[in-house]
């Protein structure tokens, strides 16, 4: 996408342009991921007016869009109903930087582990990947053209004699020339000139150290001058992927990546941090949990979800405009036992419902990668033509909600655990059967094969 600054504010607010792909409207938003969700209505809207909302935030005037700060939203809902799957959905429809984390994998500042600032490095990791892919687009064409003159230079030497170098650009554009080899010089350690981290010191969390390492790398490989290059023999098909790798690297060392990948961090940023309950603890136990990953936690998100300056090996980064959806399914404790400070910055609160037989139903045939059609699918690729019976589904939508009330509510989860125990035997035996041949499941079938795990359910929750 196109930048634009703006040279009347001071302050060099870099605008992304209107690009018309990427701006899905609400109600598109809302559509697409009905195709893999099945309910969660308020959910699903409340994703789509938070990300549509950064695309509004950016059309405004820098005066007033520094006043506006993004609404962060708290999903609260049984496990197994789709709260994670809405996160991976999001990620996929927009080109903004996104990133998902974990709660519980950080610990509190001053113990061994993760400190919640390797969130903002990690996104800044993943903005600098999706810029540095945006910029390899807009730079491709131009590099294609670089390639083909390379090629054209080793094939028929100096740029002299036009009508000589023409006939080998027909040539070589209709791929007569593909199997004609050619040395070419590459960088030492492969295309794009591999370094070996020799100088991987410490902790690479620690964006100091991490900027120090990759620094004596680089004076280790080049002492500060251009990169070693080796020659090497190849055939023109593969000679020339490796020259648009040199041609785009070199292309690329003229584009400020850095600052065009923290503005997108910046501005369009998006952090789901999962499982946020398992880092709350029950204010009925007044006493202190020496937990290093559960209200510490909490006090070192505050800050961060605020809007605080984080230090990257990439600069500087303010996460003010960055948006923060949180999930978590409350089993054990209330929304109401976080910090009161951490619920004030989660001000968009969403609940989302239990799966009903109904929901199990849908989720078995209404998204465009169900669990029937993988199954078809993957028999499928054994000749075998499978076909489930719409009763056989609807019995194997009662027996999950069944065991969802009876032993525990793992919710659409549940559906793996009984799809898995009804394909089993069909599994085993589809290699060995003929081509062509028709499996059909039908109720009875579903019956049969779940008839034990009913009579067992009732032992199970005593087993450890």
């Amino acid at each position: 996408s196109v930048l634009e600054i703006d040279d009347e504010n001071d302050d060099d607010v870099v605008v992304p342009q209107e690009d018309p792909e990427m701006n899905l409207r609400p109600q598109e938003v809302v559509k697409e991921l009905d195709r893999h969700i099945v309910g969660q209505k308020d959910a699903k809207r409340a994703v789509a007016i938070a990300m549509r909302n950064r695309w509004r935030r950016r059309q405004l005037t820098p005066e007033i869009r520094k006043e506006i700060t993004p609404r962060n939203v708290l999903m609260i809902g049984p496990t197994g109903c789709g709260k994670t799957e809405v996160a991976r959905r999001m990620a996929m429809l927009g080109d903004a930087p996104f990133l998902k984390v974990e709660a519980t994998k950080f610990t509190e500042v001053g113990y061994h582990g993760r400190d919640v600032d390797q969130i903002i490095r990690d996104l800044m990791d993943v903005s600098m990947q999706l810029t540095r892919k945006k910029q390899t687009e807009v730079l491709r064409e131009e590099a294609k053209g670089l390639v083909e003159e390379r090629i054209l230079d080793l094939l028929s030497g100096p740029r002299e004699g036009s009508r000589g170098r023409d006939s080998f650009r027909d040539l070589l554009r209709e791929g007569q020339l593909d199997d004609q080899e050619i040395e070419v010089d590459v960088p030492e350690g492969g295309p794009g000139g591999d370094r070996n981290n020799v100088f991987s010191i410490g902790d690479n969390n620690n964006p100091n150290i991490a900027a120090m390492s990759d620094f004596l790398n680089k004076m280790s490989n080049t002492g500060g001058k251009k990169q070693p290059m080796e020659r090497k023999k190849m055939p023109i098909s593969e000679a020339r992927e490796v020259i648009l790798g040199i041609e785009l690297d070199r292309l690329l060392e003229n584009v400020d990546l850095k600052k065009e990948a923290i503005t997108a961090a910046e501005e369009s940023g998006i952090v789901f941090i999962d499982e946020i309950d398992k880092i709350c603890s029950s204010r009925d136990f007044m006493s202190r949990s020496a937990d290093a990953s559960a209200e510490g936690v909490q006090r070192d998100l505050l800050p961060l979800i605020e809007g605080t300056t984080i230090n990257t090996k990439y600069g500087n980064v303010d996460t003010d405009y960055i948006l923060f959806v949180a999930s978590g399914a409350f089993h054990a404790v209330k929304p109401s036992d976080m910090l009161p400070e951490l619920q004030g910055r989660l001000p968009i609160r969403v609940e989302l419902n239990g799966l009903t037989e109904d929901d199990l139903y849908k989720i078995l045939t209404e998204p465009v990668a169900n669990l029937v059609r993988q199954q078809v699918e993957l028999i499928g690729t054994e000749g075998v033509d499978l076909e489930f019976q719409d009763e056989a589904i609807r019995e194997i939508a009662r027996m999950a909600a069944l065991l969802n009330k009876t032993v525990e509510n793992i919710g659409a989860r549940r559906l793996h655990t009984v799809m898995e125990r009804i394909m089993e035997e069909i599994s085993f035996q589809a290699a060995e059967m003929d081509q062509g041949a028709k499996l059909t499941v039908d109720k009875k079938l579903v019956e049969e094969r779940l008839s034990d795990v009913l009579v067992k359910s009732d032992l199970s929750r005593y087993i450890l």
